[in-house]
């Protein structure tokens, strides 16, 4: 995954408020921001949404659009 592709959030953990969830499940399209050290983990993915909102998420969340 790059900086500037757009990705849709096919899955969510429980990490996230039930507010970003409803949003987040209203519009699951964003852009690739940047990238994110998680604790153990490895890289999270940093996306943004068209309401400039963003959040990270691990790879496995995310779907590339082309």
């Amino acid at each position: 995954m790059e900086i500037g592709q757009k990705v849709k959030v096919v899955r969510l953990r429980d990490r996230l408020s039930a507010n970003v969830i409803k949003k987040i499940k209203e519009n699951p399209v964003g852009t690739i921001k940047g990238y994110k050290m998680t604790d153990s983990s490895g890289v999270g993915v940093v996306v943004e949404f068209e309401d400039n909102f963003a959040t990270w998420f691990f790879e496995d969340e995310l779907k590339i659009i082309q």
